[in-house]
């Protein structure tokens, strides 16, 4: 089988090695055509030279197309993966430092709450620019596979405004589906999960093992498990509150809620700090930056090790490299999927985007109808839709009064900020972020001339957040490599997570 493939953002060590290790797995796919494309040159060099080097020793003929002219990249693929994180860590740190100003304390901040919000600002400005050049250049099918956060809102913008076939794909429901085998005990190969709802609030809403539901005693098991009773502490009292357990980890669950981090005072209480992602402030950004830092400085070295293997046994669960070898061989693949809802889960809206279950093969990607989710769990992801339906409005017209809805609604942003402090907060972070939202010109010049020339309400510029962790240098990092070069490499960046913190 011969198609082109490009991947944008390339630069992302994490995601683009690991999702071409996986695609070229697939025996029929050894003749494909590969492009990467990245504005960061240096990134995109050390990508390819990496990637390449995989692909030579594994004896495959394929000779990665690299270039910062994403036009090129993307002229007649057939699938595109979009792995961008617009802004980067600059950016990244500002949707963090910010709201935590205004004690607004994020674990993640790339989903939800003010971070996500802003990111999701930076990300469909672009992602729609990216979209035109999609539709102007690749094969007429092109389909485009996002991973990209915030998930649900990129996705929607893609379908509902860029004119581009997209599917969204995120390794949550894998990673609970591991929990929840291992809280009873069982191989997951024996576990059979449904998981419904949004992504990052999705609920497994039937557990079966070898036929036999289990779906009403995953409350008992994850009570009684010696490590997840003290590292998923939020997500156990929303399972025992609403009935289901829901797909994200610990820390990123609690920002899109509000009840949680809202007081500083009781943070400690629902967060572990074995690992950053059981709650940690500014954990993602965190290990992102060390991972970044880590890996621009050691590369020479990553050259030295043995190059990936494609084989069977060392693909990832990442949806992906799954779907176009279902599309492309027809062999049927059952993952969850971004989608645009249309009627697959009853009581969430329609234009929403639903993660459900989906099958592939060669008539397409189909998504069986789920019907209604447990009213209580439709409750927590509407309030998250009318975010999100606001947030994509308000990045596609630049509209700053949306933008500022969106914040009010937003659950822990509306639990700890009052309206004043809310739309101070969005004047600061349009500022701070200007050379990313071109769509938002006007809104930021007077947000500039409110910031300059009225009475500010006082915030807290010291304040680190209930949890803050510093970053390590490269020389703290060195003293365990192997853990810097997982942490570097990986997509999923808590995928091993250590034990509860003593």
């Amino acid at each position: 089988m011969s198609f082109k493939v490009a991947f944008i953002g390339a630069g992302s060590i994490g995601f683009t090695r690991g999702l071409l290790r996986d695609l070229l797995a697939v025996p029929e796919f050894q003749d494909i055509d590969i492009a990467f494309t990245d504005i960061n040159e240096r990134n995109l060099e050390m990508v390819t030279q990496l990637c390449q080097r995989d692909i030579d020793a594994n004896g495959l003929n394929i000779k990665i197309k690299p270039t910062t002219d994403r036009r090129e990249a993307f002229k007649d693929a057939k699938y595109i993966f979009s792995v961008v994180r617009i802004g980067g860590l600059e950016a990244f740190q500002t949707d963090i430092d910010i709201p935590l100003k205004y004690g607004i304390d994020q674990c993640v901040g790339d989903t939800l709450c003010a971070g996500g919000i802003m990111y999701g600002q930076r990300g469909i400005a672009e992602i729609l620019d990216i979209c035109k050049d999609i539709r102007e250049t690749a094969a007429a099918d092109c389909l485009l596979l996002n991973y990209a956060n915030p998930m649900a809102m990129m996705t929607w913008a893609c379908n509902h405004y860029g004119g581009v076939r997209t599917i969204g794909l995120c390794h949550g429901v894998q990673g609970g589906h591991s929990q929840i085998a291992e809280a009873f005990g069982f191989p997951k190969k024996e576990v059979d999960i449904i998981c419904a709802g949004i992504n990052h609030q999705t609920w497994y809403i039937s557990i079966k093992h070898k036929g036999k539901d289990l779906t009403g005693k995953l409350l008992e098991a994850f009570e009684q498990h010696p490590d997840f009773k003290n590292t998923e502490k939020v997500r156990i009292d929303m399972l025992r509150r609403f009935g289901y357990y829901s797909t994200e980890s610990n820390g990123h669950l609690s920002e899109y809620v509000p009840w949680y981090r809202k007081r500083p005072e009781e943070i400690q209480e629902w967060i572990d700090l074995g690992s950053w992602i059981n709650g940690e402030t500014g954990g993602y950004l965190r290990v992102c930056t060390e991972g970044r830092n880590w890996f621009e400085t050691d590369f020479p070295n990553w050259l030295k090790e043995k190059p990936m293997e494609y084989t069977q046994e060392n693909r990832s669960e990442e949806h992906g490299s799954y779907i176009i070898e279902g599309l492309e061989t027809g062999r049927v693949y059952r993952g969850h999927f971004n989608v645009v809802n249309n009627g697959v889960i009853a009581n969430l809206p329609d234009d929403a985007i639903i993660e459900a279950p989906g099958y592939v093969d060669r008539n397409g990607i189909n998504m069986p109808q789920v019907g209604d989710l447990p009213l209580g769990c439709a409750a927590v992801c509407n309030v998250s839709i009318s975010v999100q339906r606001l947030a994509v409005e308000a990045a596609v017209h630049g509209d700053d009064a949306l933008l500022c809805q969106a914040m009010m609604m937003d659950p822990l942003t509306g639990a700890v900020c009052n309206p004043q402090e809310i739309w101070q907060m969005v004047d600061e972070m349009l500022v701070a972020q200007e050379k990313w939202l071109p769509q938002y010109k006007e809104a930021i010049a007077n947000a500039k001339h409110r910031l300059a020339t009225e009475e500010l309400l006082p915030t807290n510029p010291d304040y680190k957040g209930a949890a803050r962790i510093k970053v390590k240098s490269v020389e703290e990092m060195a003293q365990d490599r192997e853990a810097a070069n997982k942490n570097a490499g990986e997509a999923d960046k808590a995928k091993e997570r250590p034990a509860a913190s003593k």
